[in-house]
């Protein structure tokens, strides 16, 4: 299911990375990546906050929608 979908503070682990390669790479250079766990602070108009790697992200929902977990 895509990161738009997961609950507010539980943590999910990615699954795939969707999008063509130049999303994809941008993701993975955020730590967007296969295995990584994250977690959804915060959601406001389907943008959300993010925490990946000990950083907190806010990913729009359009990038959101392209993080499988």
């Amino acid at each position: 299911m895509p990161l738009t979908l997961a609950a507010l503070g539980e943590e999910n682990i990615i699954r795939r990375v969707g999008g063509n390669a130049e999303v994809r790479a941008h993701l993975q250079n955020l730590g967007f990546v296969a295995g990584a766990a994250v977690t959804v602070v915060s959601s406001m108009g389907g943008n959300l906050i993010v925490k990946v790697k000990d950083a907190r992200i806010a990913v729009s929902k359009e990038m959101a929608q392209k993080i499988f977990i």
